[in-house]
């Protein structure tokens, strides 16, 4: 990325410490924010930027504002232009991380419902040489959709995985994972998660108070279009976690991430990530870089376009 990084905020590309909104905003306050979390993926061969899902990525923020209750004018192709721009701005040559914020901007109270802002920022993806990480079941309960909702991505959603996680690395974990109010498998914060059981992929279901995850939908289909398996949406029990064959996380930000321990009971040997793993992993990277014809439909070429 170029030195002299910008931001888009609300209509501008803006110098990056130049992005700034009111203390007194309900977006600070009260944490009146939901948002996106985006990878663009660089294709050396291709010479050609990706980002992926942005279309899906762009109907869940839509949903996320309308059940927040947001009054604002953003359009489709506002928010499109948005990501592009900032790509192409900051002259982007590498793997990034994106994150797309509508916010409540202005001096507002717990009832406020606009108006709404816009922000757009882009880091470089963040390089681990772990092959993959341990974890600890939380003490901690995953927030309920009677509660708040946690299939769309609110800001204040994330305290929830924030306490979670600091507790996991007081107790010497890399992350952590979190039960829901009927003791089942939620999910990590920040991350959905698959477990293998006798060859055959799980994952808990929509209903069981996890994120609509763009990245767990799209492993639903590779594992049936590309590994020929046939993946199980159910409850998992926690003891389920200590018996399986292999357990990864995934998500925007996660990638597929490999698990290796939980509760510091090691995951096939404990060290290196599983069969089942490793090839949906290889999957999915090739597909986000562009390298499977198949799966073009999913990305937006940033300079091509």
């Amino acid at each position: 990325m170029t030195t002299g990084r910008y931001v888009y905020l609300n209509g501008e590309l803006v110098p990056y410490a130049d992005a700034r909104i009111h203390v007194q905003s309900t977006a600070v306050k009260y944490g009146g924010s939901v948002f996106e979390g985006l990878r663009a993926y660089w294709n050396p061969a291709h010479e050609e930027l990706y980002v992926f899902r942005l279309q899906e990525h762009i109907d869940r923020l839509f949903a996320s504002m309308r059940l927040m209750r947001m009054q604002h004018s953003l359009t489709r192709e506002e928010l499109v232009r948005s990501i592009l721009d900032v790509l192409g701005k900051n002259k982007v040559r590498e793997d990034v991380h994106l994150r797309q914020t509508a916010f409540l901007d202005g001096d507002g109270d717990l009832d406020a419902t606009g108006p709404v802002g816009l922000a757009v920022d882009a880091r470089p993806r963040k390089a681990t040489n772990k092959p993959g990480i341990t974890v600890g079941v939380s003490s901690w309960t995953r927030i309920a959709d009677g509660a708040m909702p946690p299939r769309i991505k609110c800001s204040a959603n994330y305290q929830n995985g924030r306490l979670a996680m600091l507790e996991a690395k007081a107790n010497g974990y890399d992350g952590a994972l979190l039960l829901n109010s009927r003791g089942k498998l939620a999910e990590a914060p920040g991350a959905c998660c698959f477990v293998v059981r006798g060859g055959i992929p799980l994952t808990p279901p929509v209903t069981a108070d996890i994120l609509e995850s763009v990245t767990r939908t799209t492993l639903l289909e590779l594992f049936r279009t590309e590994l020929g398996q046939a993946p199980v949406e159910r409850d998992i029990d926690r003891t389920e976690l200590y018996v399986a064959d292999e357990v990864f996380l995934c998500g925007s930000g996660w990638e597929i991430t490999p698990v290796v321990s939980i509760d510091r009971l090691p995951l096939g040997d404990g060290v290196r990530p599983g069969p089942m793993t490793q090839a949906i992993q290889a999957c999915y990277f090739a597909v986000v870089r562009g390298e499977k014809p198949a799966y073009r439909r999913w990305l937006t070429p940033v300079y091509g376009r």
